[in-house]
């Protein structure tokens, strides 16, 4: 009989010992709740207890928790559409206020209203800076004030906002063939332009070419003027010399010569009297002095 009683009483104290003690892990924090209300904070790791079957323990993350945003849609003050989200790193710093915030949804439930407050401090910052402040590779200042205004509005969920970093910022679908097409345009432009500009200079280079080609041409040529003015005016004062020494020698060469240009083979047919003064030279012995006709004649 007493062993029937004690058994089971040491038993019923076994489980009423163990529903009294709980372990907070290092990178745990809990909530003991009575009721749904309040009863003990517990930050420290470690053991606990509480009363059993009476009281609840709810334990939340101590640890730096993230969270990726959804991506959204917004439209920078020169009214650039741009499709933005970020990453968020909060914590938990206040288990009481954040309790009484969230409720029994816990984490899930902050992270839904984490996220609207992050989204809407988003397009508020946003909404103030032109698009090339976005897009440009320095966005520190635009993340840091995202940061600083929801921190301001996460403090009454009891949590705090460590830092926000935006991952992606842009064009939405729908407008990236037409930028795309419209930098293609630019592209060919001036694509176009800089073969304008290389015919030009072509065309410059070609016409400095052919002027420089006519103008050595026209030196060269008034060169050999020169020189061949200068060599005929040698010649003559020679032949003048010659003929100013033996005149009827040089009337002579002249005849023959004639004769050689006029009776050479092709010429045309010369039609004249055999008494004609051009043929002295061969009708008689005794050289004259006839008169030399000019050659060709």
């Amino acid at each position: 009989m007493r062993a029937a009683v004690i058994l089971p009483a040491i038993f019923v104290l076994g489980v009423v010992v163990v529903s009294s003690v709980f372990i907070v892990d290092e990178r745990k924090q809990a909530l003991v709740l009575q009721f749904g209300q309040v009863k003990q904070e517990v930050r420290e790791p470690g053991l606990g207890f509480k009363i059993p079957f009476i009281q609840d323990v709810v334990y939340y993350e101590d640890r730096i928790l993230g969270l990726p945003t959804n991506p959204i849609e917004v439209t920078p003050a020169d009214d650039r559409r741009l499709v933005v989200d970020a990453f968020a790193r909060w914590r938990i710093v206040d288990l009481v206020q954040f309790r009484q915030a969230v409720g029994a949804g816990g984490e899930d439930t902050a992270r839904q209203r984490l996220d609207r407050i992050i989204n809407a401090a988003i397009r508020e910052v946003m909404g103030g800076v032109p698009s090339t402040a976005v897009l440009s590779e320095d966005r520190t200042s635009l993340m840091n004030r995202i940061r600083d205004l929801a921190r301001r509005e996460s403090v009454s969920l009891g949590v705090e906002v460590i830092d926000v970093r935006l991952t992606r910022t842009d064009l939405p679908e729908q407008n990236l063939e037409a930028t795309f097409a419209r930098m293609r345009a630019e592209r060919q432009r001036e694509a176009a332009d800089e073969i304008a500009r290389g015919n030009e200079a072509a065309q410059r280079v070609r016409a400095a070419a052919d002027r420089e080609v006519v103008e050595v041409t026209s030196e060269a040529r008034k060169t050999a003027e020169i020189v061949r003015g200068e060599a005929d005016a040698e010649r003559n004062a020679i032949y003048a010399e010659a003929f100013g020494q033996d005149p009827e020698f040089f009337a002579f060469t002249r005849s023959l010569t004639s004769y050689e240009r006029s009776l050479q083979a092709g010429n045309s047919s010369i039609v004249m009297s055999p008494d004609s003064e051009f043929f002295d030279y061969m009708n008689s012995d005794q050289p004259t002095a006839p008169v030399a006709p000019v050659a060709g004649q």
